[in-house]
């Protein structure tokens, strides 16, 4: 009997990530690339669960599960989501990615998810945008200024050059910062504003990623411009129940992920009363970006996109930056067995 070869993992820690700088083109690609497999039937999605370890208003863990078969490779990825780590200068989104092997289980990888997290949630809206968005959208207005954030705006930016974003959050000593990191880093002006209907009003693009304790509304319906497209994705719901009664299309990333019965989400009420149900849900985005659904077909169309986070796209980019990883020499080797 021969003796088994020994297995080793490569490991990506975040100044790894950092230094491998994924840009922007090479993100949105790898997103893409899981979302059309996803569309295609070439992937397979468990729906995430969470673990509380105390209450739901403090934090809770993500756990996200899926295959990506064009890509060869199984993914988990475990996310911390505690909206007060700002009080101890930590990230309130800490995650690990594992990806292994699925013909054998032989594990291939751990990567720092953090900015993978960000990263692949930017992707995700501005791939909405792409797919769903007026082509000549020119003003964002976006809530919330966590790490996502960052990206969303950044990522939507580098697909539509708009003439104007305005960015809010709760706290000042967040949005302030916030908008100074994007002005610098995008060359634009952008405008920092202290409520959400001087943000929100009139924006084409309008996208929700506030980090409220418990649901309550804060974007009204009278707000949203006819044909605007609109992508609310907060942990708690922050919307009118009435928002879904003007939109000409509503998609999701993961109908899996959003029916009933589950915990959590910008709709869930919405879900929860069937004002979106699988009956009424235009498609999910995996579906349009491989052409099997349109997505915008009009200017005047109101639409809906509610992403929850695939772990196909953390796995897509996952795997892109392995590959960035093996051609520069960047991470560690680690023996498994």
């Amino acid at each position: 009997m021969t003796s088994p070869q020994p297995i080793y993992l490569t490991y990506l820690n975040g100044p790894d990530v950092a230094r491998l700088a994924l840009t922007d083109d090479e993100i949105l690609a790898a997103v893409e690339l899981g979302l059309k497999a996803q569309g295609e039937g070439k992937t397979v999605l468990e729906p995430r669960v969470h673990l509380v370890p105390e209450s739901s208003d403090k934090g809770h863990f993500n756990v996200l599960r899926g295959v990506v078969k064009p890509l060869g490779v199984a993914g988990v990825k475990i996310v911390g989501d505690f909206v007060g780590n700002f009080e101890r200068g930590l990230p309130s989104e800490m995650a690990l990615l594992n990806l292994f092997d699925p013909e054998t289980g032989s594990p291939k990888a751990i990567l720092d998810a953090t900015s993978i997290t960000d990263m692949r949630t930017g992707a995700m809206t501005a791939l909405g945008g792409k797919y769903l968005a007026n082509k000549g959208s020119k003003i964002l207005g976006h809530i919330g200024a966590r790490g996502t954030a960052y990206w969303n705006v950044r990522l939507l930016d580098h697909l539509f050059d708009f003439d104007e974003i305005r960015v809010h959050s709760r706290r000042p000593e967040s949005r302030i910062p916030f908008g100074e990191r994007l002005a610098k880093d995008l060359g634009k002006t952008v405008r920092v504003v202290d409520d959400w209907e001087s943000c929100v009003r009139g924006a084409d693009i309008v996208v929700e990623a506030s980090r409220l304790p418990e649901p309550k509304v804060m974007l009204r319906t009278e707000w949203i411009k006819k044909g605007a497209l609109v992508m609310p994705y907060g942990t708690m719901s922050a919307i009118d129940l009435s928002l879904t009664d003007i939109m000409d299309k509503m998609v999701v990333d993961d109908w899996g992920q959003c029916k009933k019965g589950l915990p959590f989400g910008a709709l869930r009420a919405h879900v929860d009363s069937d004002r979106l149900t699988l009956q009424n849900l235009h498609a999910e985005l995996g579906q349009i970006v491989a052409g099997i659904k349109p997505g915008r077909e009009r200017g005047d169309e109101t639409i809906l996109f509610w992403h929850r986070g695939l772990s196909l796209s953390d796995i897509a980019l996952g795997c892109a930056l392995l590959d960035k990883a093996a051609k520069l020499g960047v991470g560690q080797q680690l023996r498994f067995a």
